[in-house]
């Protein structure tokens, strides 16, 4: 409930600090959603490196003690913000955005009857309303085509679930020993996605922007959705590289005969995990800072803090989408006596032909993206 409130609006009320109609806080704008991105990466590797240790080691209580201080920390440092923030003061008499694009929706549902009589009365007065009316359905009509690129984007989200799940099962059965007997703990892999993200946002944000905006003439280096669709791109690349790599640790498995024991290591490194955590972390700061910024700058004004839900249910719905398709497989796939692709025994399941069915998926999707973006018109054309 607390980040279904503040994720959305939090960074929706940060992006609306810098004014649209001036270059450079549009581009300062532009970097922020880069360096949020950085600034979630940061809490995610303290959490997972830091949190985590104290909490298996000294106490679960002294560790969310710390997790409660800095959060109240974080809410003294926001209220001293106070003084400085622009805060923008609803108009008298607005109506309320959400009923407003109801109806709004429904006008373009309906074909525009106007009839002659309609002309005979007040026409300044007329003229006026069917300016207005032209104006919600053009908004009305941006909002629609939003929903088929968020249609387009889950492909992402279901993939990225397999982040915290599905790559953590593979490292459970791997060689993770480092510096002679020292050895990682499983989760402690899922650190690569964030580190990753540590690494790259700066490289992005002060190298490639700066190169991509003299080729592209683009403030932000990239347009919005050619940001979003690199990061589907490199999405498409973590599954095929992920399912390369399970069918090579299955036919380790296999050459070892460790096929019927569950609890076997796989005399092989952890470092070939590398790759798909190094991915799927570029990936985020391509595909996810692109579909924050993108849902944010299209939506209405009134209505960007729905564009931020909209990025938050594309993880959220790919989540659902990607256990819905688990528990299909697995039904199908044990039902007939044979073994499922999930398997609790990870050297007899298949989880590579979860990963091909995935990349097939993001690359379907991604089809589906290059279509809706290519006839996409932007609201504001001057910050893509």
């Amino acid at each position: 409930m607390a980040q279904g409130a503040d994720n959305p609006n939090a960074l929706a009320f940060a992006a609306d600090q810098f004014d649209p109609n001036h270059p450079r806080e549009c581009a300062a704008r532009s970097s922020l959603f880069n360096w949020w991105y950085f600034s979630l990466a940061v809490g995610i590797t303290i959490s997972v490196g830091v949190v985590g240790y104290i909490q298996e080691n000294i106490g679960w209580g002294i560790g969310f003690g710390m997790l409660c201080v800095i959060m109240l920390g974080a809410f003294v440092v926001f209220f001293l913000g106070t003084p400085t923030y622009r805060l923008y003061a609803p108009t008298p008499g607005a109506e309320n955005p959400f009923a407003l694009l109801a109806r709004s929706l429904a006008a373009l549902a309906q074909h525009d009857n106007a009839t002659s009589s309609s002309l005979l009365g007040n026409k300044k007065e007329y003229q006026v309303e069917q300016k207005e009316d032209a104006v919600k359905k053009e908004e009305a009509r941006g909002v629609v085509r939003l929903l088929s690129i968020w249609a387009a984007c889950l492909a992402y989200g279901v993939v990225f679930a397999q982040f915290m799940t599905l790559f953590n099962k593979q490292a459970r059965t791997l060689d993770r020993r480092i510096f002679g007997s020292l050895e990682l703990p499983p989760a402690a892999l899922q650190m690569l996605g964030p580190a990753t993200t540590l690494l790259f946002v700066p490289i992005y944000d002060r190298v490639l922007v700066p190169m991509l905006r003299r080729v592209t003439g683009t403030l932000s280096g990239l347009t919005l959705l050619q940001r979003v669709g690199t990061g589907m791109t490199l999405t498409l690349a973590t599954m095929l590289v992920a399912a390369l790599v399970e069918t090579r640790r299955l036919e380790t498995a296999r050459e070892h005969g460790l096929v019927d024991n569950a609890d076997a290591t796989v005399p092989m490194c952890w470092a070939w995990l590398v790759p798909q955590y190094v991915l799927i972390g570029v990936a985020g700061v391509f595909a996810e800072v692109g579909m924050q910024e993108f849902f944010y700058d299209q939506m209405p004004s009134e209505l960007r803090s729905l564009g931020m839900a909209l990025y938050y249910s594309v993880i959220g719905m790919g989540n659902f989408i990607s256990g819905a398709l688990i528990s299909l497989i697995d039904h199908i796939t044990s039902s007939g006596g044979g073994d499922s692709w999930f398997a609790d025994n990870l050297n007899r399941a298949h989880l590579n032909y979860f990963y091909w069915l995935l990349a097939g998926l993001s690359a379907t999707e991604l089809a589906l993206f290059l279509r809706c973006a290519s006839t996409y018109v932007y609201s504001h054309k001057r910050l893509r």
